[in-house]
């Protein structure tokens, strides 16, 4: 199974198929074992093999989530993701009735990925796409953030910032760019209250343009 174009969600919604799954009896645990090309590739000859197969033993009976994929075939001729990738699949052949495995990240990349081998694409059946985020969506994303961490800060004013910086900036990844953009203001009324002569506890949760302003691209 593959998510592509995928959210910050997307780890939420492989939790929730694997219990459907567990539920209807497909999988024998309710269980989600998370990974990523850190925890399958190592840095030496024939290492990555055993590496990997001890992250995939660890998922049997459930799901195995592989987060950014993609990263496994990223790295040329003499990377060692090829070796977790065919390890992977024989893994999926070996284990086909005790295992399920999704692979998740953005489009592009996740179809370069499933190129990288034969068998990928013809034992991987099962594709979701997820949409992006509206713009609208990302600012209520970052106000509603803002506000959880009892922040004030002017909604049109935010929003100008946002649809702004979005506009100049070719990062896709949506929730997370939301994220970030939310630390760099917060990081800068941080600095700008710890350099007031005096504040008062609203200084220290107000947000005001001067901050939005000085992070604008």
């Amino acid at each position: 199974m593959v998510f592509r174009k995928s959210r910050n969600w997307k780890t939420t919604v492989a939790r929730i198929v694997g219990h459907v799954l567990y539920e209807k009896g497909v999988i024998a645990e309710d269980k989600l074992i998370e990974t990523s090309r850190a925890d399958l590739v190592a840095g030496y000859v024939g290492q990555t093999a055993e590496k990997t197969r001890k992250v995939l033993e660890s998922a049997l009976g459930g799901i195995l989530f592989v987060d950014e994929a993609y990263t496994l075939a990223g790295g040329g001729q003499n990377d060692f993701g090829k070796e977790a990738i065919d390890e992977i699949l024989k893994f999926m052949e070996d284990h086909r009735s005790n295992i399920m495995i999704i692979f998740a990240g953005y489009t592009n990349d996740m179809e370069k990925f499933l190129e990288t081998n034969p068998g990928l694409r013809s034992r991987i059946p099962n594709k979701f796409d997820f949409e992006d985020y509206t713009v609208d969506e990302m600012v209520q994303i970052g106000l509603f953030s803002l506000k959880k961490q009892q922040y004030h800060v002017n909604p049109s004013s935010y929003a100008d910032l946002l649809k702004n910086n979005l506009s100049k900036d070719n990062d896709n990844s949506n929730g997370r760019w939301v994220r970030n953009l939310n630390d760099k203001i917060i990081k800068k009324q941080a600095v700008r209250a710890a350099l007031t002569d005096s504040y008062s506890e609203e200084d220290l949760i107000n947000i005001i343009d001067a901050d939005l302003d000085a992070v604008r691209l």
